[in-house]
């Protein structure tokens, strides 16, 4: 979808061109006429363009330089003004075509400088179909190690890059024991019982039982928090799959690709849970600007996933075992295993793969059996994570994290975690967008929204208030006079609310607590930790220990109602009990 920069030099050719026969014609009005000194508003807008895309482009000039010096946090900076130049500049970046192609490939190179390709995995090439995780075209027949791979370098791009690898990466290096290659005609006959209570058709094969030996033994961490960690995701993964018509036992692709973490970035650029590179992400409908990469989101990479996979079944008739491989290596790679081989078979074309490819697909089949009958293969007693909890809030423009972490009574952080997709701290521009909010907070959020104007959302703030307290006293605190408090709360009753809309950021004391009497002023809050009982939750927790569930939620990073660990440790800040004062005194 967005062309590189030579692409991008020839747009501005073609349009240079197309100007230029514009500026011809104009050439016709007589040298005497008047006409010839008044602009046309074509010549307006035109010139107000280049403006901002000379701006623009200083920017980020600026940036690389920056980048270049090792000074990234002032490069980041100059490639975020690269793009707010375009995007307030009060000009529809989408009404007018040199200004929407400019933006589109501005975005594409800041991309690129953040997660640059060519490091750390090799790239396919052009004849290939692209890849999730960057192979190179099909081997030999006498091929059987994994491509050479160039060390990742230190520091990558503008961002500080804290790579979470896909586990394939150490996959493919990985040698098996004699061990874990010793498989009995026993084995092989089990598989062939287990394999009927999976939900599609695939081959048995000895590769698939090494691969559960290793789970049983040195792989036995890595099976078991996978199996933990499954529980977040796989209610939602397996709906989408049910809904995609794809087996929903491939959605335990996930943890082989990315042992579910959102967050997981190689390499090779490759990101999510479901790994996405950037083409491939584009191809299936996931925006990718600077405000936003859907390849880390969780509905949407999953549905991407899901299509992609059923395509590749597609073309290869219904073989899922194909389909998994063409996923890893490019549909590509597949096709010449098939020509070669003479057969649409995945075990007739093992020989003819790279060695990540042959082991990626015997290792999904044997986390699917594993998952399917945990006990069968010495799992058991593993409790999967309970599943995320969250309300979905359409927002019609800008807001920032901070302002929906203040109406929600989360943090800037937890957003984050549920919104993995955000690449700032604030929702994107371009249009509406849907925002994972704290599980029951979504009616406080949308009451308190409709009390801050559209234009005002990326930098207000909602502050907490003691019932009672004048506006004045808001006033004192937060640097805003008790007019503008007035203005963006009208209606609002100070004896009953707990939160006001301040209309600017600039706030110096948003939150406030009780004063403990003079005696108790040195008793500082102590951090304790327990352990969490059968069907907990955080806000049992914090009912019977009487703080706050939000603040408890915040400390500890989870969700307020969803079901925690049996023994699962929780921090707790508890304080000396005291009488109520009866004044109080505000704190940051």
């Amino acid at each position: 979808m967005v062309a590189s920069f030579p692409r991008f030099t020839v747009c501005l050719a073609v349009l240079a061109t197309v100007f230029g026969a514009a500026t011809g014609a104009s050439a016709q009005i007589p040298t005497g006429s008047s006409a010839r000194s008044i602009p046309t508003e074509v010549e307006k807008s035109n010139a107000q363009v280049s403006q901002l895309i000379a701006r623009a482009e200083d920017h980020f000039r600026k940036g690389k330089l920056n980048l270049d010096d090792s000074k990234r946090d002032a490069a980041r900076d100059e490639f975020d003004k690269a793009v707010d130049t375009l995007l307030e500049s009060g000009l529809d970046v989408r009404a007018n075509q040199r200004l929407q192609t400019f933006y589109l490939e501005l975005v594409e190179r800041i991309y690129r400088e953040e997660v640059p390709i060519g490091h750390g995995l090799p790239q396919a090439t052009a004849t290939a179909l692209v890849a999730q995780n960057g192979q190179s075209p099909i081997a030999s027949p006498d091929q059987t190690q994994t491509p050479k791979r160039q060390p990742a370098p230190v520091q990558v791009g503008f961002r500080e890059q804290k790579f979470d690898p896909s586990p394939l990466d150490e996959l493919s290096k990985l040698v098996l024991t004699a061990e874990e290659q010793n498989v009995s005609e026993s084995d092989v006959q089990s598989l062939e019982q287990a394999k009927s209570k999976v939900d599609f058709a695939f081959k048995v094969n000895p590769e698939i039982q090494r691969f559960i030996n290793y789970y049983q033994g040195r792989g036995r961490s890595t099976m078991e928090a996978g199996l933990r960690k499954s529980g977040r995701y796989m209610t939602l993964a397996r709906k989408i799959f049910r809904e995609e018509g794809v087996p929903v036992d491939i959605a335990w692709l996930g943890q082989v690709e990315s042992a579910w973490k959102p967050g997981a970035l190689s390499h090779a650029a490759a990101s999510g849970l479901w790994q996405f590179v950037p083409g491939t992400g584009r191809q299936y409908g996931l925006r990718q600007t600077a405000w936003i990469d859907e390849r880390n989101s969780f509905e949407q990479a999953t549905r991407a996933s899901a299509r992609y996979l059923k395509d590749l079944a597609k073309r290869y008739n219904g073989n899922w075992e194909l389909a998994m491989a063409g996923y890893n290596t490019g549909a590509g790679n597949i096709d010449r295993g098939i020509a070669r081989a003479g057969t649409a078979d995945f075990w007739s074309i093992y020989q003819y793969l790279y060695q990540e490819t042959r082991v990626y697909v015997p290792n999904i089949l044997a986390t699917i059996l594993i998952a399917k009958n945990p006990e069968k293969y010495g799992f058991a007693g593993i409790r999967p994570e309970a599943p995320m909890q969250y309300d979905i809030v359409q927002l019609p423009t800008t807001t920032s994290l901070q302002l929906i972490a203040d109406a929600t009574d989360s943090s800037v952080d937890f957003l984050r975690s549920i919104n993995p997709e955000l690449r700032r701290d604030v929702t994107p521009r371009e249009g509406s967008y849907n925002v994972r909010v704290p599980a029951g907070r979504s009616k406080q959020l949308v009451a308190l929204l409709k009390r801050i104007p559209a234009d005002r959302r990326d930098t207000a703030r909602v502050i907490s208030i003691v019932p009672g307290e004048d506006l004045q006293a808001v006033a004192n605190r937060t640097g805003v006079s008790v007019a503008q408090l007035q203005a963006v709360n009208t209606g609002v009753d100070l004896k009953s609310t707990t939160k006001l809309v301040v209309p600017k950021g600039g706030i110096q004391l948003a939150s406030w607590r009780r004063a403990k009497p003079a005696s108790e002023e040195t008793a500082s809050a102590s951090l304790t930790k327990i352990r969490a009982r059968r069907g907990d939750t955080i806000a049992k927790i914090a009912a019977a220990h009487h703080v706050d569930a939000g603040e408890l939620a915040r400390l500890n990073n989870v969700t307020l109602n969803g079901e925690l660990q049996t023994g699962q440790e929780i921090r707790l800040l508890a304080s000396p009990t005291v009488a109520p004062a009866p004044r109080y005194r505000r704190r940051r």
